[in-house]
């Protein structure tokens, strides 16, 4: 029990460390995911400004200020607060001989490392593709990523409005996933990292980018809208464009959906009045089986 509450204590606080020294610029500049996030959203903010799809739509957007504490809370309180656990828990699994290399069906080492990461962001991304699938099948699961769906008005720092409870869907799929491939974690998977964050800003930002052909490998704000949209066809009740950096897996398995590409679409869910106001409300929603 003592050795579990100090790898607690030492996940918590070597995590806390890191994100104050993120802050103030004492990690290298590469892995500085504090400010790279600052970066990527203040690029992709202007480009709404500077190129905006809706155009009559504000800077300050409806529920702007609510997803920039998103944004913190989810890259970094949350992650402050949950790394203790998701460390016990390695070393509990580690402990009953489950660890990285156990479970790996790959040995990425025999790749240059550009294969290395490809491989490892398309199986990261199908995973949440897949993850993003149940979450909206489910009631049990759609009752906390409602909240990611209550944005009435698109911008990029809706991407990161989301329960913290996804968290804990998300994650441990993810840790599966590079189980799978002998615990890879790679030196560069930075580029990866940013990657997604920018991908996942533009899909959610104010702009009209579809990026031509490759617009069935990468997702894109305008197939993103139609996430969100209000209204869907019956027999796409559950959703559409579950995509999080790629569009591939929605082509591949037929999720796909762009009827038109005006951008003036009612987002939104059909309850979504019954969504509080309050972020530290929000933060309880999803427990009670009518919410």
């Amino acid at each position: 029990m003592e050795n579990l509450l100090e790898t607690f204590v030492n996940a918590f606080s070597g995590t806390v460390d890191w994100t104050v020294k993120s802050i103030f610029f004492n990690v290298p500049w590469y892995t500085n995911y504090f400010w790279g996030l600052v970066f990527i959203s203040i690029v992709v903010w202007l480009l709404e400004i500077v190129f905006p799809w809706r155009k009559e739509q504000a800077i300050f957007r409806k529920g702007f200020w609510i997803d920039a504490i998103y944004m913190f809370f989810n890259f970094f309180v949350f992650s402050i607060i949950i790394s203790g656990v998701y460390a016990v828990l390695e070393q509990f699994f580690s402990s009953i001989g489950i660890t990285m290399q156990s479970v790996a069906l790959l040995d990425l080492k025999i790749l240059p490392v550009w294969g290395q990461l490809l491989v490892f962001f398309l199986v990261l991304d199908f995973v949440q593709w897949f993850t993003h699938v149940l979450l909206h099948r489910f009631n049990v699961l759609w009752r906390f990523h409602k909240v990611h769906h209550s944005v009435k008005e698109m911008g990029f720092a809706a991407h990161l409005r989301y329960h913290w409870m996804e968290n804990v869907f998300y994650k441990p799929l993810k840790i599966f996933a590079v189980m799978l491939l002998g615990g890879f974690e790679p030196q560069q998977a930075f580029i990866v990292h940013f990657m997604a964050i920018a991908i996942g800003h533009l899909n959610h930002a104010n702009v009209k980018f579809t990026y031509g052909p490759l617009k069935y490998i990468f997702n894109n704000p305008v197939m993103h809208l139609y996430h969100h949209a209000y209204t869907l066809p019956e027999e796409r009740r559950y959703g559409v464009n579950f995509g999080i950096s790629l569009s591939l897996w929605d082509y591949i398995f037929k999720t796909n959906y762009i009827p038109e590409t005006s951008g003036e679409l009612t987002l939104g869910y059909s309850d979504d009045t019954k969504m509080p106001k309050n972020f530290f409300i929000q933060l309880l929603y999803g427990f009670r089986r009518n919410d």
